[in-house]
């Protein structure tokens, strides 16, 4: 019987939120106006990785994993329990009774299935805020967009960063997902957040024992 830590893992602090910002569209656009006459000047942007990697976004999502750290951490104590109790009925199972050895692996059984509603439970609370903070965040950073293709004299801006998008190839000068993002920063005057260092990497999941068979 495997036990896959997947869950848990979604809660460790190496959540990338530029994955979590994929599940987000740009916000619609209002009605285009009619363009005026003259030559066409077209821009691209990655809109979902604009919007994590602002300075809000960032500071947003590590407030984010601060408010789980506690249940990362309960997730954590209790896969290592359930580990210790396996690796103990491995160890031990030939020495013990047949009814010991299947009460002691109902009480991994029991343990497993904890686990696995409260990691459920946690996983989608946390992609529910995630996407919650994402949504809101998106709707900022498109006005900004708005504005600043504007500014610049943009008569078309494409998404480059959806999937089966209209973009194959385009410049690097014509992409203005940095610009976006510091034009962003400096609208909402969140500063920079300071560098974190690398979250260490779940350990893999261990698998349940079968009961041994006594001898």
């Amino acid at each position: 019987m495997k036990r896959s830590l997947a869950l848990a893992a979604t809660l460790a602090l190496g959540f990338a939120l530029s994955a979590a910002a994929q599940t987000s569209p740009a916000p619609a656009a209002p009605p285009a106006k009619a363009a005026p006459a003259g030559p066409t000047k077209i821009a691209v942007i990655a809109f979902q990785v604009a919007v994590a990697q602002t300075n809000e976004g960032q500071r947003n999502f590590a407030d984010l994993q601060k408010k789980y750290e506690p249940k990362r951490q309960q997730l954590k104590a209790m896969s290592d329990e359930l580990d210790t109790l396996t690796k103990q009925l491995q160890a031990q199972g030939d020495k013990l009774s047949q009814a010991e050895q299947a009460s002691r692996a109902k009480t991994i059984d029991d343990k497993k299935k904890v686990f696995d509603r409260d990691a459920e439970d946690a996983k989608n609370d946390f992609q529910g805020e995630i996407q919650e903070m994402i949504t809101g965040l998106a709707s900022k950073v498109y006005d900004v967009l708005t504005d600043y293709a504007q500014k610049q004299g943009y008569t078309l801006v494409l998404d480059e960063g959806q999937q089966q998008g209209p973009v194959l190839i385009a410049s690097s000068n014509t992409d203005i997902t940095k610009a976006v993002i510091a034009a962003y920063n400096l609208k909402s005057g969140v500063p920079a957040p300071a560098a974190q260092p690398a979250a260490a990497a779940p350990k893999p999941a261990p698998q349940s024992a079968k009961p041994a068979t006594a001898h």
